[in-house]
């Protein structure tokens, strides 16, 4: 069973109150307990965690790197947080970013990530759905990994 870190980044707390025409209603306990649910469809465990802090993600992504095997992340508007990137960088876990919203049709600097380049993929402007892609693409990520790894030993 994979196990895969969920963060979210600041004001993400607040979905289902703000910004109900970009983000929707649906809150972050329901999309967590959604993606949960998905996560163990898939043979996965979900661990979600949000701060509204730069550092509290860096610490949570350095202690769930020893024990993940992968991150879906939307750091929101921490997109271009290098202190991120490199915590990503330095666990050396695999990473997808994704965002409810199409960063690249916002303002522009929403569309500028510097998390993006050491991730595996990113996913954008698809909601909540923007999750689902995510972690499955992940999921799939890693099991490709393993069958190269498997096929090699």
């Amino acid at each position: 069973m994979y196990r895969i870190a969920l963060v979210n980044g600041p004001n993400m707390n607040l979905l289902g109150k703000r910004e109900v025409g970009v983000y929707g209603t649906e809150t972050l306990e329901q999309l967590n307990r959604k993606l949960q649910a998905l996560a163990a469809e898939l043979g996965a465990e979900l661990i979600p965690f949000q701060s509204n802090s730069e550092g509290a993600i860096i610490d949570f992504l350095h202690e769930t790197g020893q024990t993940c095997d992968g991150i879906v992340i939307n750091p929101a508007s921490l997109s271009q947080s290098y202190p991120i990137a490199e915590a990503i960088t330095g666990i050396q876990v695999p990473a997808v970013e994704v965002h409810m919203s199409n960063i690249y049709a916002r303002e522009a600097w929403h569309s500028k990530s510097m998390i993006v380049p050491v991730c595996v993929g990113q996913v954008v402007g698809f909601g909540g759905g923007s999750y689902s892609l995510g972690l499955r693409g992940l999921l799939e990520h890693l099991r490709i990994q393993d069958t190269v790894r498997a096929n090699n030993a």
